[in-house]
């Protein structure tokens, strides 16, 4: 039985699509009233688990419970309790702001009179006012997931699920997308989140990275950078290619970018790794600055989905 403050448990959570394995054994819980966070690399599994959670597609393996339902069995129950948002914008551009967001009402079931009066809330609270009769085609880039996102919300759902919803909105728009999602989660929506963005990763709750199918990270942002403590420095240096070469050939050097004149610098360990790009500097007789820096979510990132062969380092762009 689901506890009764998760909306999402999900256990040994799996996806075979002839010889891939694009979901592996994944376990997931998520809390009510929680923006979640899903992070990966493009074919990571995201995309997949999400349709899995929401009952679009049937597992090859593991046992899922949303909002005390059992999916995919009980999957038809469960679509009038969530909502969904892809990330291109799905809905109809020969429609007007208004009519798209009545026939999405009528779609969810809602009768007549209290569907008009949440079509009137959502164009007051997505700031369409004035807007109801235009084209949703002719609409920006901002406007159009707004409405998507008004859309998705229209039959009030207590779980809504977006998948990488902002991939094409520049960052204010973004910003103003977060806004929205956090009022959602006060009022007591759950949201599960896919993003490539490292910022909005840092805005969630809790988040997960995937990795070619498989969990690799779950925790809060600070959980999860705080476990690279002592393995991330910064170097300021005159010569920053030349500096990059030294110091990804010291050993336990995972990863080095270069970021203006200065590299951002992951190890596998702590262990002793300052005292030995010190001297691998030195040695290199370049003119450099090493410090600790402080552990960032795309640190993190790297260091969960890294993939090389024993005594290799990486070289990140």
């Amino acid at each position: 039985m689901a506890s009764e403050e998760a909306a999402v448990i999900a256990r040994g959570l799996t996806k075979v699509f002839g010889d891939l394995v694009a979901v592996n054994a994944v376990d997931l819980r998520i809390e009510k009233r929680q923006v979640y966070g899903f992070l990966g690399p493009n074919g990571s599994g995201k995309s997949t688990t999400i349709r899995m959670l929401c009952g679009l597609l049937t597992p090859t393996g593991g046992n899922i419970d949303v909002l005390g339902m059992e999916i995919p069995r009980q999957a038809e129950a469960l679509r009038r309790r969530i909502g969904y948002m892809t990330q291109h914008f799905s809905l109809f551009g020969d429609l007007t702001v208004r009519e798209n967001l009545e026939f999405l009402a009528a779609v969810q079931g809602l009768a007549a009179a209290p569907a008009r009066r949440r079509v009137a809330e959502l164009l007051e609270e997505f700031h369409f006012t004035g807007m109801e009769r235009q084209l949703a085609a002719t609409l920006s880039g901002g406007q159009k997931q707004r409405l998507a996102l008004a859309g998705s919300i229209v039959h009030g759902p207590e779980l809504l699920f977006l998948d990488e919803p902002t991939s094409a909105v520049d960052p204010e728009s973004r910003r103003d997308f977060w806004e929205k999602l956090f009022e959602l989660a006060d009022a007591g929506t759950t949201l599960l989140v896919s993003s490539h963005y490292m910022d909005e990763a840092e805005r969630c709750h809790r988040l997960a990275i995937l990795d070619h199918g498989a969990l690799v990270a779950d925790g809060t942002p600070a959980e999860l950078t705080g476990s690279l403590e002592g393995r991330t420095f910064a170097v300021e240096a005159w010569q920053p290619r030349r500096a990059k070469a030294t110091v990804l050939g010291v050993p336990g050097v995972i990863s080095a970018a270069q970021i203006g004149n200065s590299l951002r610098i992951l190890c596998d360990s702590g262990d002793g790794i300052e005292e030995r790009l010190s001297r691998a500097l030195d040695k290199a007789g370049l003119q450099a600055r090493l410090s600790a820096a402080r552990p960032t979510l795309e640190d993190v990132f790297v260091a969960v989905t890294i993939h090389q062969a024993p005594g290799e380092t990486a070289e990140t762009p």
